[in-house]
């Protein structure tokens, strides 16, 4: 029949994202280990031991390590203020109501700066935290 026109070649597969298309060490598509990692200190240090091949999984395991870290040294500062505010007589307890709501809005800080970590890890960008994704980046590219 030549009056058909040739159909066009089917269209090509378009190629999956880097990040979820090779499995980690875990077995887990790399977007989803990174997100994982990213629960502060816990789900860092797990996927830091466990993860020896995917840097995008060990960086963000080591964000989420300082950031943990950086989490906890607050946790203690603020007990630690909390108990002096507390002990001056007269405005001690004025001091130690307005330090509980810089602690809550810290914390609620915190809180948004993990939910934006691990949302950008899960769709596979590679997103530093201020002051602590250098460190992380430096931290996996020196590690062996």
């Amino acid at each position: 029949m030549p009056d058909e026109e040739p159909s066009p070649p089917p269209p090509s597969p378009r190629p999956e994202p880097e990040t979820g298309a090779k499995p980690t060490s875990t077995g887990l598509p790399s977007n989803v280990a990174a997100a994982i990692a990213c629960i502060p200190l816990i789900g860092g240090i797990i996927f830091y031991i466990l993860e020896k091949r995917d840097g995008f999984v060990r960086f963000y395991a080591m964000q989420s390590i300082i950031f943990g870290c950086a989490w906890f040294l607050f946790n203690i500062v603020s007990a630690v203020v909390h108990v002096v505010f507390g002990a001056i007589p007269g405005i001690g307890g004025i001091l130690v109501f307005f330090w509980a709501i810089i602690a809550a809005l810290v914390h609620l800080a915190f809180l948004v700066i993990m939910i934006i970590t691990i949302v950008k890890a899960f769709t596979g960008v590679r997103w530093d935290i201020p002051y602590i994704g250098p460190v992380a980046r430096r931290q996996v590219e020196s590690a062996p």
